[in-house]
């Protein structure tokens, strides 16, 4: 069938329609056993970095779930972290649901405007509090990012257990540091913790307390929501002991040589098309060959560490797995992962108290590395820029959904999909219909589309040929519709003008086609205005990457 394959290059996947419930599907799924649901969710994981994705880091669990259900190619989120969690628990778009910027970066012209309180705001019925109001045991751990006053925390928002990172990301370990030095806040059941167990490490204790929230009230018979926010991958990279030499010398060919054999991998998988384009190297990183050996020691060095952080990241998944599988819980759950966004290709200056300055040191407590724009360009495979950008690098996303109600196994799709469409599978899955007021206000309407269509092969495409998806941040913008894909991006990523690119034919976005296809280019600028009004977006004064967002 056109638009879908298998490992072996033959697929059944189907595709979703608008998330409506009809009273007798409301009644049907409430007489059965509603699913258990597991949301994993990497923090900068790049779209070529998983293994069933082409990557070469060894991720097992992962794969297995790859293997046993659907893998999307075609899913997009947001290209930060805060814009996308805000869509994800919300399933409307970031600048109705509060962070139409990311907080840290809020424009002057947006501070105090609807839809940018930089926190989950309360125009949005969050669905883990619609499923824990439908008997769902909610439970979270990992990273927030969407508010830090105690009404905005995790235990506020729905979910009755947690043990959360409460800003957009720190230290690993027990420490509890900020980038800049600060002291992190960490909550545990809404209450914020003075200090972390001995011995914590983020993916470690993360997810230890999902498997102890399960295990709490697994003997009552109800169904639970488990939300794993990793903070890994996310820098500063930072392992147990024993892990920090897992990927020694793998490496050592480079940036360029390792970008080239995970495109071919993900050509032999059918991720990739065969004709597939790749958006170049960018001009200010110099070849590989062109470094000097202690430069190319330490740059290798790096991607070891990243590369161990996705691994240990997936040995948790591994665990939580075969807890359930233990406590025959595995069955009747619905599985779902994904990135928040494309691979983190920024460099932070960072000060005391970090100490990188000793090499040997690097990867334990203390030391804040990141991997640069060079490897990000290898785990974004072959698309343009990566994490906060509106280009395929930033905001083109694994995702694999597995368990409960998905048909058929190992299959691949190209369906057309967004972060926006989880909330109202797990809504569909759960039989919860989605209300026009919460807590005695009106919320916004979703906006994502179930996925249970696709999952159970009802359907090919999600979308039908006249829908569209917008984004924007940071002044950077793009519209994506069918093949289609118009894109704005300021200096010097960008020309700071808007170019239309076919993703299909072109994923690397390596050619702009607007002067062959005016009337497409003309059109798709109309369902910018249109997203524009209908999210009621305002461009930013200033931005962190635009000179001149506007």
């Amino acid at each position: 069938m056109p638009g879908m394959r298998t490992l072996s290059g033959l697929i059944g996947v189907a595709s979703g329609v608008a998330f409506l419930l009809s009273a007798s599907l409301t009644s049907a799924l409430a007489q059965d056993r509603r699913p258990n649901i597991v949301l994993i969710v990497a923090d900068d994981a790049g779209y070529a970095d998983i293994g069933s994705f082409g990557g070469e880091i060894s991720t097992p669990n992962i794969d297995a779930l790859a293997s046993a259900g659907v893998r999307f190619t075609n899913f997009y989120v947001g290209p930060t972290c805060s814009p996308t969690r805000s869509m994800l628990l919300s399933g409307v778009d970031n600048h109705v649901a509060g962070l139409g910027n990311m907080a840290e970066f809020m424009a002057t012209n947006q501070r105090g405007k609807p839809g940018y309180e930089g926190y989950l705001n309360m125009r949005v019925a969050p669905v883990a509090s619609l499923l824990r109001d439908a008997g769902y045991h909610t439970y979270m751990a990992g990273k927030w990012h969407m508010g830090h006053e105690p009404q905005h925390f995790p235990a506020a928002r729905g979910f009755e257990r947690d043990l959360t990172l409460i800003p957009g990301g720190g230290s690993h370990f027990d420490d509890m540091w900020g980038a800049s030095g600060e002291r992190q806040l960490y909550t545990r059941n809404g209450k914020p913790l003075t200090e972390l167990r001995a011995g914590f490490h983020s993916s470690v204790d993360y997810t230890n307390a999902i498997i102890d929230n399960i295990g709490e009230n697994k003997s009552d018979g109800k169904p639970f929501f488990a939300y794993l926010a990793f903070q890994a991958p996310h820098d500063p990279f930072q392992l147990p002991e024993d892990w920090l030499d897992r990927y020694k010398g793998r490496y050592d060919q480079g940036y360029d040589a390792t970008r080239s054999a995970r495109i071919e991998r993900m050509k032999q998988l059918e991720i990739l098309g065969q004709n597939a384009t790749v958006f170049p190297r960018l001009p200010s990183i110099p070849a590989w060959s062109a470094l000097s050996q202690e430069e190319r020691k330490q740059s290798a060095r790096r991607m070891e560490l990243y590369a161990a952080m996705l691994e240990h990241l997936d040995s948790n998944i591994g665990r939580l797995v075969r807890y359930l599988k233990d406590n025959k819980l595995f069955d009747d759950t619905l599985f779902i992962f994904l990135s928040d966004n494309g691979p983190e290709g920024n460099i932070m200056n960072v000060g005391a108290p970090w100490n990188n300055t000793n090499f040997n040191e690097w990867g334990k407590k203390g030391t804040f590395i990141q991997y640069g724009p060079a490897w990000a360009q290898v785990s974004a495979g072959p698309f343009r820029m990566f994490k906060g950008f509106q280009s395929e690098g930033g905001i083109r996303a694994p995702m694999i959904v597995a368990g409960h109600g998905v048909r058929g196994s190992g299959r691949i799709s190209d369906a057309l999909t967004h972060v926006m469409d989880i909330p109202a599978s797990l809504l569909h899955v759960a039989g919860v219909a989605y209300p026009n007021t919460y807590n005695g206000q009106p919320v916004a309407p979703l906006q994502g589309m179930s996925l249970i269509p696709v999952l159970d092969q009802s359907r090919m495409e999600l979308r039908e040929p006249t829908d569209w998806l917008g984004f924007e941040l940071f002044g950077n913008r793009a519209i994506r519709q069918g093949k289609w894909k118009l894109l704005w991006l300021c200096p010097p990523a960008g020309p700071g003008e808007w170019q239309l690119y076919d993703v299909s034919a072109d994923p690397g976005e390596t050619q702009d086609v607007s002067s062959l296809n005016q009337k497409i280019k003309d059109s798709l600028l109309s369902r910018w205005s249109e997203y524009a009004r209908i999210n009621n977006v305002i461009l930013p004064s200033e931005s962190p990457i635009c000179a001149k967002a506007r």
